[in-house]
């Protein structure tokens, strides 16, 4: 029977799907400015092998509001561990959340394993880009930054209620257009929506976005996975999502470079045919059965 509960983390609440059973437990974690039920397809198909617990990463969902750093983040899965009395669980993540199952890894080397989704920090510096012309590099890298910038001045803003049927129609395009389940999809889009003094906004606020894009920008997943000593898995897309396309060049020699990352520091990887960003919604059941056969070996 899956459960819904919120654990106390100290200085913030954090919420929790608990999917059930007594296989070994496991713990999905979820990208920047998704939250637990974007996670929902995937959970169900790991069900079969594992107790899987989702949760709201702080700032996002239905969890509280709180400084973000990864000592806090990692802090979040440990109080959800204790509390849930999970017994050396498996830490999996897609995006951001991959990210933080790295860090878990490094931190924990009892834990049975760990699987980041495509978890790495974005491009930032020519040297990030192998292959590729430096000037353009620097171009391209550089446009990019201001469209980041412009995204993140447009987070938190608040939805005029007139607009939020408008908004759920799109969203409802948008998970057809992807092949995700209409309903789980916008299940996620409405735990983002903050109501307070009779306005609207979409969780993340501006703060938790921009904490989230230096912190992941100045990460460097190399040292770490050279440390760690839990068996680890990074699962790589090899495709571009729609709005990558303009910079298919620099996204390619990004790919190149995290695949090198990975062997100069001796993790396992593997690419994923036909696979974009947006994997956990493209291809569920491969990566469950790509998860749970990994952490079975493992």
């Amino acid at each position: 029977m899956i459960n819904d509960r919120l654990v106390d983390a100290g200085d913030l609440p954090i919420a929790v799907r608990d999917f059930g059973g007594s296989a070994p437990p496991l713990v999905l974690l979820h990208g920047a400015g998704a939250n637990l039920a974007h996670m929902t397809t995937l959970a169900r198909a790991l069900r079969p092998r594992h107790r899987v617990i989702t949760m709201d990463l702080r700032g996002h969902g239905r969890s509280g509001d709180g400084p973000w750093s990864w000592d806090a983040a990692l802090a979040d899965v440990a109080a959800v561990v204790v509390q849930l009395e999970l017994a050396r669980p498996a830490v999996v993540g897609h995006s951001l959340g991959g990210m933080i199952a790295a860090l878990w890894g490094e931190r924990h080397p009892e834990t049975p394993g760990v699987v980041s989704l495509d978890g790495n920090p974005p491009p930032t510096r020519t040297e990030h880009l192998p292959g590729m012309d430096l000037k353009k590099a620097a171009a391209e890298l550089a446009e990019l930054r201001a469209i980041f910038d412009r995204m993140g001045a447009e987070m938190g803003q608040t939805v005029p209620a007139e607009q939020l049927p408008e908004l759920v129609e799109r969203q409802k395009a948008a998970a057809h257009a992807m092949g995700a389940n209409e309903k789980v999809w916008i299940e996620g889009f409405r735990r983002n929506l903050v109501q307070a003094n009779g306005e609207t906004s979409i969780r993340p606020s501006a703060e938790t976005a921009s904490s989230l894009r230096t912190l992941m920008e100045d990460l460097d997943l190399g040292p770490v996975y050279r440390a760690t000593r839990c068996p680890e898995l990074v699962v790589l897309p090899t495709r571009d999502l729609p709005e990558q396309e303009g910079f298919a060049e620099l996204y390619e020699a990004h790919r190149r470079f995290v695949r090198e990352q990975a062997e100069d520091s001796g993790v396992r990887y593997v690419q994923l045919a036909g696979a974009s960003h947006a994997m956990v919604i493209e291809q569920p059941d491969l990566l469950a059965g790509l998860i749970s056969d990994f952490l079975a070996a493992a």
